[in-house]
């Protein structure tokens, strides 16, 4: 047994193969027989041998990491996203650095100053919006940037959404064939990509019908300030009959809000629909009716984007829209012809 740190060279000579069968081996990615692989991982294991990540990515430039910077992670669908692109990643012989960032500029210019620094060999943002200058020096550090469930326009990122206008447009068909006249939106930031195209949808199918919003606010995406809303429409002098919440995160505290502080009956006083999907949708407590945004598939279409450019080098920014289906529950009135999907 070697004395001191062991070396791929002292695990090579133990299973008697060459140093570079044993950098192969380790290395995500690399051709080698199962046999080899077996017999040098038996070595490395005997020995206490493990891989030096950090000189290897000195020596290929690579560091197989890639940088998510999120805003906050109290939205459980964010949460469950974190968690399957990390497995898809690791899949993929790659690594998730995860960094918290605020609302302001300043927080995410040092963020990603620091995701820099840690030589990451891509960027993935979710509800983050870049500046003109970031997106420079991403591109000048030949870092591509992949944007999470948010674009920006004419900022030349790729980017994965859902079809934001389309389920937005989905929502008011909904409504108006349950026969609902006093249809309102709390919408997403209208700061963010998501936001505004779930309420464009929304509000040109009511236009095309002839319709228009009986009540609109911004909900910015915090509970807080949903309930808040909420509050404010279903006390006014002619209160909405619909809601269409721009998120499950706001539209749970909604409905909770409208239940217990105000005594409401959801849907028979006032429907209730949001967007996501997350799991507390399905509850027993909530049944919301919803637009599912297919998290394993916008994952599945992250992971191939970040890793096509990180492989390609410079491409154009390439916009992915993933499919949302309308899943129909409790919280709102079903119109004749409408299934019940949820489960």
């Amino acid at each position: 047994m070697p004395q001191g740190k062991v070396t791929s060279l002292d695990v090579a000579r133990l299973a008697g193969v060459s140093q570079s069968a044993v950098s192969r081996v380790f290395t995500p990615g690399a051709s080698v027989s199962k046999k080899m692989a077996d017999k040098v991982r038996d070595a490395a294991a005997q020995l206490g041998y493990r891989p030096n990540v950090l000189a290897r990515s000195l020596i290929t430039g690579k560091s197989r990491i890639i940088g998510l910077v999120v805003a906050y992670l109290d939205n459980p669908f964010y949460s469950d996203a974190v968690e399957k692109l990390s497995a898809a990643l690791q899949k993929r012989g790659y690594h998730l650095l995860v960094f918290l960032a605020g609302n302001s500029d300043a927080d995410v210019n040092q963020v990603l100053e620091d995701l820099m620094d840690y030589q990451v060999d891509g960027i993935i943002t979710a509800s983050i919006n870049l500046s003109g200058e970031l997106t420079r020096r991403c591109a000048q550090e030949g870092i591509p940037v992949v944007l999470f469930n948010r674009s920006i326009n004419g900022s030349g990122l790729s980017a994965v959404t859902s079809q934001n206008r389309l389920g937005g447009a989905e929502v008011a068909e909904f409504l108006l064939a349950g026969g609902h006249r006093r249809i309102a939106h709390i919408s997403g930031w209208q700061g963010s990509s998501t936001g505004v195209d779930r309420l464009r949808g929304f509000r040109e199918t009511l236009a095309a019908a002839g319709r228009s919003l009986h009540a609109l606010d911004d909900g910015m995406y915090r509970r807080d300030t949903a309930s808040d809303v909420a509050r404010r429409m279903m006390e006014a002098a002619d209160p909405p009959d619909a809601i269409f919440v721009g998120n499950d995160h706001m539209a749970l505290a909604v409905m909770d809000t409208l239940r217990f502080d105000l005594g409401l009956r959801v849907p028979e006083d006032v429907s209730i629909v949001g967007y996501d999907d997350v799991a507390m949708a399905s509850w027993s407590s909530y049944r919301l009716t919803t637009v599912r945004q297919s998290v394993s598939a916008m994952i599945h279409a992250t992971v191939d984007t970040i890793l096509g450019e990180i492989e390609a080098g410079d491409q154009p920014g390439v916009l992915t829209e993933i499919e949302g289906p309308l899943i129909v529950r409790a919280s709102a009135r079903i119109p004749e012809g409408w299934a019940n999907e949820g489960v």
